[in-house]
Order: C-alpha cells, then sequence, then structure tokens
C-alpha cells in the first residue's frame, strides 16, 4: 500500500482534540516528533496537557487511524511525559481558534518569582471583567468563568 503525499508530520497535526476539538493536537502543542523511515512505518511522540488525561488514549487510536488510513503500514505512538507540557506550547492559530469558538485561551505563563493573577478576557466581548464560577469546566483541563459585562458563561484553559 503506498500512503499519501501528505508527510505523516501534517496528518498527525490535524487530529483533532478530542476533549476541545475546535483545535488539534498541532495547534495545541500537543504533538511532539514525528519520524518515519522508509518501509512506511511511523513513530509518533505526544506529552499530554497532564499526566492524566483521559483524552490520551482517544488522541493515540486517531493517530492510528489516520496514519494507517493514509498508507503507513506500522504507526507506534509513545507518549512522553519530560518535559511536560505548558500552556507556553499553544500556537497563535489555536490560541485564536479557542477565542473564535468561545474558549478563553490561556495567557502566557509568566518566566521568574513574580506571582499575579491575569485578567482573562471574555471570548465574546473582549471585556476583562470576568469572573471564575468553577475551577473546573467541562474538562480538567478548563474552568468555568462568566462575562460581568456581557454575562455570557464560557471555558478558560487554565494556564499550566
Amino acid at each position: 500500500m503506498s500512503h499519501t503525499l501528505l508527510p505523516a508530520w501534517d496528518i498527525a497535526a490535524a487530529v483533532p482534540d478530542p476533549e476541545l476539538p475546535v483545535v488539534t493536537i498541532g495547534d495545541l502543542g500537543i504533538l511532539r516528533d514525528v519520524t518515519e523511515n522508509d518501509t512506511g512505518c511511523v513513530h509518533v511522540q505526544i506529552t499530554p496537557t497532564y499526566s492524566g488525561c483521559p483524552a490520551v488514549e482517544t488522541i493515540r487510536e486517531d493517530l492510528v487511524e489516520r496514519l494507517s488510513c493514509a498508507g503507513y503500514r506500522r504507526v507506534d505512538v509513545e507518549t512522553v511525559l519530560w518535559p511536560s507540557w505548558t500552556t507556553d506550547w499553544i500556537t497563535p492559530q489555536g490560541r485564536a481558534r479557542l477565542a473564535a469558538s468561545g474558549i478563553a485561551p490561556p495567557a502566557p505563563v509568566a518566566a521568574g518569582p513574580v506571582d499575579l493573577v491575569l485578567a482573562v478576557r471574555c471570548p465574546r466581548c473582549g471585556s476583562h471583567e470576568t469572573r471564575e464560577l468553577s475551577r473546573f469546566g467541562s474538562t480538567a483541563c478548563k474552568a468555568l468563568r462568566v462575562c460581568r459585562t456581557c454575562a455570557e458563561p464560557f471555558d478558560h484553559v487554565k494556564p499550566i
């Protein structure tokens, strides 16, 4: 079986995140490395957003399915926990896609010892007048917030 003209990296990076389907694993920075050899075998490395993420097995299955359908003979997916994932790995495109879908992207994590709480911008009206309703949103990696200006609730990806 011959595989498509798309490189394995492009196919893997386009796999949607099962918990945040508006972004791909490439957008989230979960996809760490993809290597392919001359025999059509692919090795994929992913770093989950946290070590207990329940979406990892679905991501693994989706990667195997998509790369196999593209003609790759064998697909190995390795979970790599070091370095640990950080929200700084979310691409600008991923942040834009989250915001466009009504999910507030995390603010960049500040380097250094300064500990401060940054305002979370409402993805609907842009107001910084928001507050947290619950530390846990629809998934463990998101918090539920509400905007004081437009009164709309929204998910916020927690910065890590």
